[in-house]
């Protein structure tokens, strides 16, 4: 696979805004990371805000995708919420760098751009949310705040970005395990 110059200045831009925060970055930074001469950054970006909100457009993006996938893969409700806490958390691990930058740095984006983002968010709850009322219905989940519940489950994913390191003392696939049967065991009902 041919990494592209647009591709370069992504990755480039998120390991700098990972290490120095979006207002520690110049884009001249940015472009001696992708390799490039300062001017090149503005060829595919306005400004250093137009690719942070690239970045994060894409990061979310394709955390939505992996929720949507997982909520279609499987219709048992207790299951389908495991395997999108899973499949959520995994993505999170593997990509947290871009999940530390889009989570920290979403007060940088303009009014707009966090407008599109926000959007992208509320598609992710509503994902989790439908999961949750359909166990709910069945009987086989017991929630009794259906949107607090959806953001603090969700929650379990996004906080990865906040400690985690590939090559620490979990995989990515045991944090995803690991969420999938806490977020399970916090929703069934209590014997009783």
């Amino acid at each position: 696979m041919t990494t592209t110059a647009r591709d370069r200045l992504l990755d480039a831009a998120v390991a700098a805004f990972a290490e120095h925060g979006f207002g520690g970055t110049t884009t001249r930074d940015i472009a001696a990371r992708a390799q490039m001469s300062p001017a090149a950054v503005y060829v595919h970006h306005a400004t250093k805000e137009e690719l942070l909100f690239a970045i994060s457009q894409r990061g979310h993006q394709e955390a939505l995708d992996v929720l949507a996938r997982s909520y279609a893969k499987v219709d048992a409700p207790v299951e389908r919420v495991a395997g999108m806490v899973r499949d959520f958390s995994e993505w999170h691990a593997r990509n947290s760098r871009i999940g530390r930058v889009v989570q920290y740095e979403f007060g940088a984006l303009s009014s707009d751009h966090r407008a599109v983002i926000a959007d992208l968010r509320r598609q992710m709850e509503q994902h989790m949310r439908d999961a949750l009322v359909a166990g709910v219905d069945e009987g086989v989940l017991e929630v009794t705040d259906v949107r607090g519940t959806a953001r603090a489950v969700l929650s379990l994913s996004v906080d990865l970005v906040r400690w985690f390191e590939p090559g620490g003392a979990h995989t990515a696939a045991e944090l995803g395990r690991l969420h999938a049967d806490l977020a399970v065991r916090m929703l069934r009902p209590s014997a009783g």
